[in-house]
């Protein structure tokens, strides 16, 4: 066999490898009771914040400890830790989107990604009342 072959088959088996490691990571959607009956495993959770509920975060205590409670698609409320800083603009969101597993403290999430509420609604709203 040539080299050319070898080297081929080699990088034809390292992308396979690749797609099928990035298949692995591909979860659906889980509520707070599905992430308790899967214990220590990684999942999503889609979900709004219980704005009349405590947000802790003190910055000089432990910049990467924030708390706050969420409320999954069932409607179901959890007190969630996220193990970063507590992102901008934070109580706005609309929707909130968790990646982490379900411990004894609750919920405990590695990541998080907001849906914030568009700057142009506001521009919007105000050019539909002008056009009626």
């Amino acid at each position: 066999m040539k080299k050319i072959h070898i080297i081929s088959i080699v990088l034809i088996a390292v992308s396979i490898g690749i797609l099928i490691s990035a298949v692995g990571d591909v979860d659906t959607y889980a509520t707070f009771s599905d992430a308790s009956t899967k214990t220590g495993k990684k999942v999503k959770i889609v979900g709004q914040l219980a704005k009349d509920k405590e947000i802790t975060y003190d910055p000089t205590i432990d910049p990467n400890y924030f708390s706050f409670y969420l409320i999954d698609s069932d409607g179901e409320e959890r007190k969630v830790v996220l193990l970063q800083s507590k992102p901008q603009d934070f109580e706005r969101s609309e929707q909130i989107v968790l990646t982490g597993s379900m411990e004894e403290e609750g919920f405990v999430a590695t990541d998080l990604l907001m849906k914030c509420p568009s700057k142009y609604k506001d521009e919007e709203l105000n050019l539909r009342e002008a056009r009626g």
